[in-house]
């Protein structure tokens, strides 16, 4: 379990980001079809999952906005927005702010939150993701991971784009 803080208060996950170096765990996160969307969907590309508590957050719109900008400069590169938003409300977020290079997904029918380690399991945002980053190789190795130790500040993007 790890501890970050949301307004200086603190929060705890379900457990602790898959590590640097590791096989990324498999996962199985719903789209805007209502389709259940595996990690081998992705194979031989880049996978950035950007994982936000909530598209409906400033923050969180922000991240995915700035995700968005850079993820068409990318090359081989899937960049997946990963929240506890439905799909219908993901795709509506993604349509209204003309987002076209990021891929909404939603822990919607998943364990996916339990299995990176990203879950928070206390207070009332109990069953949002924490804010995360993980990025993941072509061959599905875990190469960079950030839990964001704020959950009301933005991820360090540089890092995670310059891994890439």
């Amino acid at each position: 379990m790890a501890t970050i803080k949301f307004q200086g208060k603190p929060l705890h996950t379900s457990g602790e980001l898959p590590s640097v170096g590791s096989k990324a765990p498999d996962f199985s996160l719903v789209n805007g079809k209502l389709q259940d969307v595996t990690l081998a969907a992705y194979a031989g590309k880049k996978k950035v999952l950007n994982i936000v508590p909530s598209l409906d957050t400033p923050t969180c719109a922000m991240s995915t906005r700035k995700f968005n900008e850079k993820a068409g400069k990318l090359a081989n590169t899937s960049v997946l927005i990963v929240s506890a938003d439905l799909p219908f409300a993901q795709c509506r977020f993604c349509e209204t702010e003309e987002l076209k290079d990021v891929i909404p997904l939603s822990t919607f029918r998943s364990s996916f939150a339990d299995d990176y380690g990203v879950k928070l399991t206390d207070t009332f945002l109990a069953g949002l993701t924490a804010r995360a980053i993980v990025v993941i190789d072509e061959n599905d190795t875990v190469t960079y991971t950030q839990l964001v130790e704020e959950l009301a500040h933005e991820p360090d993007y540089e890092s995670a784009l310059a891994i890439l």
